[in-house]
């Protein structure tokens, strides 16, 4: 009964492990990135919005948190850094109809048994007539046509860093996430993630990053 119960617990956790949610991404970079950078100090540029703006803030600890991972090192205040960094985003929601096709039956086949029921030792309870026998048993398949409605996001996040001294860009990203979670709260660390991956990354290229969700 032990070994039983242990059977099913490992299945049950290898359903949920197959039913992760994963995160998709569009990523473009464009950079004229240096071989050498001799400093890699930078700052945050806010907009006066973005100063006030907690959502915001909690996005940007996500973008610091890479660049620490990459050697980047926020500046201390009252210091020049060399670089700033300016980020923006926005979720955007729109209806969805979908119709397709779906195959059904039109007489399903479901008889009940019960006490007394006759039952041939070779056809079974439904005699030599039984769906086993008789290909129209259930009758010609029947085509319907299914509608399915729902709400579909895209979440857009964008990343730029740049000289301080003549603000000239050295690279800027775009991420592009489409689902139907509209929380971007939810999505926006799979997003920032993405935005670094292999960083600098190929110059111009549109990638295609998938990760999935804790």
């Amino acid at each position: 009964m032990k070994s039983w119960l242990i059977r099913l617990l490992a299945l049950s956790t290898l359903l949920l492990a197959g039913c992760a949610t994963t995160i998709r991404s569009n990523v473009t970079s464009f950079h004229e990135w240096p071989a050498e950078l001799a400093e890699k100090t930078y700052v945050f540029e806010r907009t006066k919005d973005q100063n006030n703006n907690l959502e915001y803030l909690n996005y940007e600890n996500m973008v610091r948190v890479e660049l620490q991972r990459l050697g980047f090192a926020e500046a201390p205040v009252a210091t020049r850094p060399a670089l700033k960094v300016a980020l923006s985003y926005s979720n955007s929601g729109r209806d969805v109809r979908e119709v397709y096709p779906v195959v059904v039956r039109p007489y399903p086949y479901a008889y009940p048994y019960w006490p007394g029921y006759y039952r041939h030792p070779f056809y079974g309870p439904y005699g030599p007539y039984g769906p086993f026998y008789d290909p129209f048993w259930y009758g010609p398949p029947v085509v319907e046509q299914r509608v399915s409605q729902y709400q579909l996001f895209t979440r857009e996040l964008k990343i730029a860093l740049a000289r301080m001294g003549d603000g000239r860009r050295l690279w800027e990203t775009t991420v592009v996430s489409e689902g139907t979670n509209p929380s971007l709260a939810k999505v926006m660390p799979y997003m920032v993630r993405s935005a670094f991956a292999d960083f600098p990354g190929p110059n111009g290229v549109p990638r295609r990053i998938e990760l999935k969700m804790d």
